[in-house]
């Protein structure tokens, strides 16, 4: 099963190149890496077209770009790794044997960073994941081509948009080997103070909220 490996960039230049520098083994067993930029300004795009099999340009915000990095995937199945996140060796491996079974899923996750609250912030999060089946985009949602139907095209929670509707079709697979992301947005806002915020636009959002206004709220945060 080829697998295409989708990252959307913004800005990304102080990390992209060794987040993708971390996926060439995945390239060099015949799997892909497309990187979706968004506009950035700071010369992303061009750090990473020696260490990925293409770069294109996409309308900015996450969701656009991941849908434009699968519309340019040739691979059966989808991955979406942010670019401060690292896979495990084997994920394309890991990956394969879940779809197997499953249509879609993801990994847990582990997050790096100063505070030592962000062992639980990982935790709790892989624990709600398996409880709920709802994956976000720090745990690399992966999913069959066949069944992606593309993210919602909203500012913010599109992740969890995408998991619900994929529920329909079936609970994701929940792998236990972690990703890495990095804790930089816990490290700079206070991890305690990004727990609340986190929470108050998940809240905010289940209760019917506009996404526009949550990312406008949590732009604000930044």
């Amino acid at each position: 099963m080829k697998l295409s490996v989708i990252v959307p960039a913004l800005d990304e230049a102080g990390g992209i190149a060794a987040t993708l520098a971390l996926l060439a083994p995945l390239r060099a067993r015949g799997h892909e890496v497309i990187v979706a930029d968004g506009g950035s300004a700071d010369g992303t795009a061009a750090l990473a077209a020696p260490l990925a099999d293409r770069v294109i340009a996409a309308p900015r915000g996450r969701a656009r770009q991941m849908n434009a990095g699968a519309a340019a995937a040739s691979g059966q199945a989808l991955l979406f790794l942010h670019a401060d996140t690292r896979l495990p060796p084997d994920a394309d491996r890991q990956v394969a044997a879940a779809l197997e079974a499953r249509r879609w899923g993801r990994f847990d996750v582990r997050i790096e960073g100063r505070s030592p609250l962000l062992g639980m912030v990982g935790f709790f999060m892989n624990w709600r994941s398996r409880l709920t089946g709802i994956a976000t985009g720090d745990q690399a949602i992966f999913v069959r081509r066949a069944d992606f139907t593309g993210f919602p095209d909203i500012a913010l929670m599109e992740d969890i948009a995408f998991s619900k509707e994929m529920k329909r079709h079936g609970a994701p697979a929940c792998l236990r080997a972690k990703a890495v992301t990095s804790g930089r947005r816990w490290d700079e806002r206070g991890a305690m103070c990004t727990i609340v915020h986190m929470w108050r636009l998940r809240l905010a959002y289940a209760l019917g909220a506009d996404p526009q206004e949550l990312a406008r709220r949590y732009s604000r945060a930044a």
